[in-house]
């Protein structure tokens, strides 16, 4: 396997240094917006195959050589300053849009998969996809959600997080959907506390970029688990950011067989429909607002 590495800051040395350990990818080409940084990791990671004996090959390319590259991890970011305390997420749009757009003038007809990273990452996958003309491009983000809402809940209810059974899914932002009404502990229905649960997932992001400046290990870890479902490489499911049919990208939970996807999202309540039409309808009205400006 063959993995190209776009954007060279905390996700993508994360997910840089899961790669080289992962046992499956032997080649990982790392681009990045000034030289200097792709070489320094690129450097840092050759340390890191030697210590730990990786047969990964790791070099610097540009993102015209990844072509033939059995998946793109996409995550570089604009500098800009966020202060935004609601809608963070979307708060990057106007600064990372024109990066998303350019890349997928690079990579237009790529057929391999292409995980999207950067935020906000339901609007920058499909602006990757339609521009670029992939068809296999996956946002994470949801992966990240559920995971931080199964850990929540156990801790509130003082459960194991395994016992734990749920899902996050639509946007991966604030009009996220917690799926309350299918979540179960040890198979049986719970009751989750809906609002201590939102505030604590909201809190989770702050808190890492308050003590560490970036979120990196848990989108990297989400990263990795999409390549290896989308690459057929593991069965299974995992949530990912994917095309729905009126073209919006949306979170859902995704059953892969031998790389094959098939969309599994799980039965709403009424108010679970509502809050899952409302963020389509604000992704949908922000994807046009962004067409008519770039």
């Amino acid at each position: 396997m063959r993995i190209g590495l776009v954007g060279a800051g905390a996700v993508g040395q994360s997910v840089g240094a899961l790669l080289v350990e992962s046992g499956w990818c032997r080649e990982l080409l790392v681009a990045s917006g000034s030289e200097v940084s792709a070489c320094g990791l690129v450097t840092d990671l050759e340390d890191l195959t030697q210590i730990t004996g990786s047969p990964v090959r790791v070099t610097v390319a540009a993102p015209q050589a990844m072509g033939a590259c059995d998946a793109l991890v996409l995550s570089p970011r604009a500098r800009f300053a966020n202060t935004a305390r609601a809608d963070v997420r979307m708060a990057g749009l106007a600064a990372n849009a024109p990066v998303i757009a350019a890349l997928a003038r690079e990579f237009t007809g790529y057929t391999g998969v292409a995980v999207m990273v950067t935020n906000p990452v339901d609007i920058c996958a499909r602006l990757f996809a339609e521009r670029s003309g992939c068809t296999r491009v996956l946002g994470i983000g949801s992966a990240t959600d559920t995971a931080r809402y199964r850990l929540t809940l156990a801790r509130l209810l003082r459960v194991p997080v395994g016992a734990v059974r749920g899902h996050v899914i639509g946007e991966h932002g604030d009009a996220a959907v917690i799926c309350a009404s299918t979540t179960t502990v040890h198979g049986d229905p719970a009751a989750v506390p809906v609002q201590r649960v939102r505030d604590e997932l909201a809190a989770r992001p702050r808190r890492i970029s308050d003590g560490i400046g970036r979120t990196r290990s848990g989108p990297a870890g989400a990263v990795l688990a999409a390549l290896v479902h989308a690459l057929g490489l593991v069965d299974g499911v995992t949530e990912l950011s994917v095309r729905q049919e009126e073209g919006v990208y949306l979170g859902v939970p995704v059953q892969y067989t031998a790389g094959t996807p098939s969309l599994c999202p799980p039965p709403l309540d009424p108010s679970e429909t509502a809050q899952l039409n409302a963020a389509t309808e604000k992704l949908h009205h922000v994807y046009a607002q962004l067409n008519e400006e770039i």
